[in-house]
């Protein structure tokens, strides 16, 4: 069993989440994955494991059950959170996971090539790259934990939308200015996250066009 094992287990429980083994045992592999290529590719500013247990996999778990369903991009997803864990946990879930760091995307197609993963590819492209937009059509759910400017999220999330798509961010503390600046196109729901032994503010903000 994987060190970290009962500690994920426990973490995810806390956060509403019944996930099977299979699902824990594939987001240790990820994280055991990211540990090691990080001392070379420099993926994440944080190197330790039990670090990153908590503040990369059980923050990116903390959406899961508020995140609506369907076809996922995840923009900007740098090592990818939140998208890899998603698309791990939610096998039924189309995913795309979008940088432009080179290092990141062939870290994160590696990764999902040695586990023959279906549901998830890994794009090396720029947000507003018009190919990409076209090529990669409209989204369900457009997600994203790197954007430091929520309007800037969702500029760059237009081109991928439909009608009916849901921007979720994810926030620290809630960007108030910037919701009212939005509230004329989109609505928001913005819902409380608490991550087990983070002790830091968390948000996800629900956009939705009006």
């Amino acid at each position: 069993m994987h060190p970290f094992f009962q500690e994920l287990k426990q973490g995810s429980q806390k956060l509403g989440l019944n996930l099977g083994e299979d699902a824990l045992n594939l987001l240790l592999k990820y994280q055991d994955a990211l540990v090691l290529w990080n001392k070379a590719y420099n993926l994440t500013a944080i190197r330790d494991p039990k670090e990153m247990l908590v503040k990369h996999l059980l923050d990116s778990l903390s959406i899961l059950n508020d995140l609506p369903k369907g076809r996922l991009l995840d923009i900007g997803t740098g090592g990818g959170m939140p998208g890899m864990i998603i698309a791990l946990c939610q096998p039924e879930r189309q995913c795309v996971l979008l940088d432009s760091n080179g290092k990141k995307i062939r870290f994160l197609k590696q990764f999902i090539a040695d586990l023959k993963l279906q549901n998830v590819i890994a794009v090396q492209t720029r947000v507003e790259n018009e190919e990409s937009i076209s090529e990669l059509g409209q989204f369900d759910v457009i997600t994203s934990r790197a954007f430091a400017s929520l309007t800037d999220f969702v500029a760059a999330s237009e081109p991928y939308m439909h009608e009916a798509s849901i921007i979720a961010s994810m926030k620290g503390l809630i960007p108030s200015e910037e919701v009212e600046q939005l509230k004329n196109e989109f609505t928001c729901e913005i819902i409380e996250l608490h991550v087990p032994r983070l002790d830091e503010q968390r948000h996800l903000l629900l956009l939705k066009r009006i």
